[in-house]
């Protein structure tokens, strides 16, 4: 017969094995900027990856506020927890730059979404946001023929990505007749996007076209002006595939998007920091920058893309 006591040590020593290759496996951490349903698709890319490196434990992970303190805070604690290679999508790069570099000299740091170029980060792996911002001006020039002005709006006005998106809108109206008189920062706060909105449409009787630069903003548009019936009055530019902005696209109600692939920054960005972990380099190009083409959605194309979309997210 068998021994209890043997049978409980050796069940014992089973998961004490068991946990300790768990801790023994490299932990790869992608740290968001904020809660955003835009980052769903991420998550997904990153799910899809850890099928593929089951030698690692990959984890997502959002700060408890989109502020670049507890975005670095939540750096350090994964740090201190042994994380061995982290990807994020910063605030406010330009006042993280201390905060990068100490967590960089301690693991290997990526950026995503939005650069931090001044940092010893390794790579950034995400999109080109000047081109987004040139292919929504794009949207805006076919949009109105005969010119318009236009209000933008945005999450974080200092973050790279916001200013290379509206840098890159100018660059494409430039000469056409539209002009970008300001744009209106909200902090990722969602009831501040949608009074932003309200604001500009109860001071500024003049603008004929708004554009929202971050994910959330669009949906925000859509609010305020059907609230106020200007639904069809009012060019709306969009970013990002929030449901309400491709239905919007759909109606007919916007002229267009321009969407990211956030589901490639997560699974590309992955599989790149576990072949850095093993010693591969190869994959980093001499300027640091690993471009994730982006793509304008117009009625034309906005089934097909949802579909694609369904499809990664499984349904």
């Amino acid at each position: 017969m068998y021994n209890l006591k043997s049978i409980l040590l050796t069940a014992g020593m089973v998961l004490a094995a068991s946990a300790a290759a768990a801790q023994e496996k490299p932990a790869l951490a992608f740290v968001v900027n904020a809660a955003s349903d835009f980052w769903k698709l991420s998550e997904a890319g990153v799910k899809a990856a850890q099928a593929e490196l089951p030698g690692y434990e990959l984890q997502f992970r959002y700060p408890a506020q989109g502020t670049a303190a507890l975005q670095n805070a939540l750096m350090d604690d994964l740090v201190a927890a042994g994380t061995d290679a982290i990807m994020i999508s910063s605030a406010d790069p330009k006042n993280s730059i201390d905060a990068f570099n100490r967590i960089a000299a301690q693991v290997p740091l990526f950026t995503t979404d939005s650069d931090a170029p001044s940092s010893n980060r390794i790579a950034y792996l995400g999109s080109s946001n000047t081109a987004a911002g040139v292919q929504a001006g794009e949207i805006a020039v076919e949009a109105m023929p005969d010119g318009g002005k236009c209000m933008g709006f945005v999450g974080f006005l200092g973050a790279d990505n916001a200013v290379e998106r509206i840098d890159g809108f100018r660059q494409a109206v430039e000469g056409k007749g539209i002009e970008l008189v300001d744009v209106r920062g909200d902090d990722v706060d969602f009831a501040r996007a949608r009074s932003n909105v309200d604001d500009v449409l109860a001071a500024n009787p003049d603008i004929t076209c708004m554009v929202g630069f971050y994910s959330y903003n669009p949906p925000k548009i859509y609010e305020a002006l059907q609230a106020a019936g200007k639904l069809g009055e009012i060019t709306v530019i969009a970013f990002d595939e929030d449901p309400i902005t491709l239905g919007a696209v759909r109606e007919g109600s916007f002229a267009g998007t321009v969407v990211q692939d956030p589901y490639q920054w997560g699974y590309q960005g992955m599989k790149l920091m576990a072949a850095y972990l093993e010693g591969d380099k190869s994959q980093i190009p001499a300027d640091g920058l690993i471009i994730v083409p982006t793509k304008k959605i117009s009625k034309d194309n906005v089934d097909a893309f949802e579909a694609e979309l369904k499809a990664r997210v499984g349904g």
